[in-house]
C-alpha cells in the first residue's frame, strides 16, 4: 500500500520514478517501441473463404466430351476451310480436297456435339428465332447456318467436279467465314462469369485461332501427300508458336484466374497440348517433307496437342468456378484498381 501524500510543502512519501510523465505511454521491459525488419506478425495473414465453403458460381455443366469436342471440330473446320482456299488458289488439289471433306466432317462433329450437348434438336433452331448481336450464342448459330451450306457445297462439288466456278465461289465463302468459326467458341466462354475464361477474354480468341490452324495443318499432313504441304508445314510451326507464345501471355495477364490452367486436371492437358505441338510442328518441319509416314504421325501430334489444348481450356474453367478465390479476389483488385 502507499504511503505517499501530498501536504501544504508538497509530495511526502512518494517513490522515485512512479510520477506520471505526460505523452508518455506504459513501457515494457525489454522489447522496443516498433517493428523490425524481419520479425514475424502474431496474427497470421486472413485467408479468403465463402460462406461453409460453397461455390459462389454455378460450376458449368456442360460436359467435357461435347463442348470441349465442340471447340475443337469447330476450330479445326474453321482453319481447314482457309488452308483449303489457299491450297486450292495454288494447284494443290489433292490437299484441298481432303481439307475441304475433313472441314466438311469437323463441321458435322461440331454440330452433332452441341446438340447433344442441349438435349433436343430443337434447341438449337430455337437460337435462331431471334438475332442478337450482343449475344455469342446468337451470332454463333447463325454463323453455322451460313458457313454450314458453304463449307458443304465446297466439299461435294469438288468431289463431283460439278460446277466448277460455283465450288469456287463456296470454297471462298467458306474461307472468308472460317476465322469467325475458329474464334467464336472463345468469345463464347469468356462471355460467362466463369474466371478462368472470363479473366482471359482478350488472349482466349488468339490461343484458340493458332491451336485451330495447328490442327488443320496436322490434317493436312495426315491426309495429303508430302509434295502439296509445304504451306501447311510452315503454318503448323506458325501456328503452335502463336498458340504457345498466346497461352504464356493469357498466364501474365490473367493474373490469379490463370493459375487453373497450370494445376488438376486442366494442368495436365494443357501441358500435354504444348508437349505435342511442339513436337509435331518439328515433326512437320524436319521430316514432313521426306515421307507419308513421318508427315502423318507430326500431323497426327498436331491434331491431338490442339484437342487437349481445348480440354485444358474447358477444365481450367470448372476448377475456377469451383474455387471462390477465383470469382472474389478479382473482383477486389479491380475494385482497388478503380478506387486508386
Amino acid at each position: 500500500m502507499s504511503t505517499s501524500g501530498v501536504g501544504k510543502d508538497g509530495m511526502h512519501g512518494e517513490r522515485p520514478g512512479r510520477e506520471a510523465q505526460v505523452g508518455k505511454g506504459p513501457q515494457r521491459r525489454g522489447r522496443k517501441r516498433g517493428r523490425h525488419r524481419g520479425e514475424k506478425a502474431m496474427v497470421p495473414d486472413a485467408e479468403f473463404t465463402s460462406y461453409y465453403g460453397r461455390p459462389i458460381l454455378n460450376p458449368p455443366v456442360w460436359k467435357a466430351s461435347d463442348v470441349a469436342a465442340y471447340f475443337f471440330l469447330g476450330g479445326l473446320a474453321g482453319a481447314g476451310s482457309v488452308l483449303a482456299a489457299g491450297a486450292h488458289r495454288t494447284g494443290r488439289p489433292v490437299a484441298a480436297r481432303a481439307l475441304k471433306i475433313s472441314s466438311l466432317a469437323a463441321l458435322g462433329g461440331s454440330t452433332a456435339a452441341l446438340i447433344h450437348d442441349l438435349g433436343r434438336p430443337e434447341r438449337f433452331v430455337n437460337m435462331l428465332r431471334v438475332m442478337k448481336p450482343t449475344s455469342p450464342m446468337s451470332m454463333g448459330s447463325w454463323l453455322l447456318v451460313a458457313y454450314g451450306p458453304a463449307v458443304g457445297a465446297a466439299a461435294v462439288l469438288d468431289v463431283t467436279g460439278l460446277f466448277p466456278r460455283l465450288g469456287g465461289a463456296a470454297t471462298a465463302g467458306a474461307a472468308a467465314l472460317g476465322p469467325s468459326v475458329c474464334t467464336y467458341t472463345a468469345v463464347l466462354a469468356a462471355d460467362t462469369a466463369v474466371p478462368a475464361w472470363h479473366e482471359a477474354h482478350r488472349e482466349l480468341p488468339f490461343v484458340f485461332a493458332a491451336s485451330a490452324v495447328a490442327a488443320a495443318s496436322g490434317m493436312a499432313l495426315v491426309t495429303a501427300p508430302p509434295r502439296e504441304t509445304g504451306p501447311m508445314r510452315t503454318a503448323a510451326a506458325l501456328g503452335a508458336a502463336l498458340e504457345l507464345a498466346a497461352a504464356k501471355i493469357l498466364e501474365h495477364r490473367a493474373g490469379l484466374a490463370a493459375e487453373p490452367y497450370k494445376k488438376g486436371k486442366a494442368g495436365r492437358f494443357v501441358r500435354a497440348g504444348e508437349i505435342l505441338s511442339v513436337a509435331g510442328a518439328a515433326g512437320g518441319v524436319l521430316l514432313g517433307g521426306r515421307g507419308r509416314a513421318a508427315a502423318a504421325l507430326s500431323g497426327a501430334a498436331l491434331l491431338a496437342g490442339s484437342a487437349c489444348t481445348r480440354f485444358g481450356v474447358f477444365h481450367a474453367g470448372t476448377q475456377s468456378a469451383r474455387d471462390p478465390r477465383y470469382t472474389v479476389i478479382p473482383q477486389r483488385e479491380r475494385l482497388r484498381a478503380a478506387a486508386g
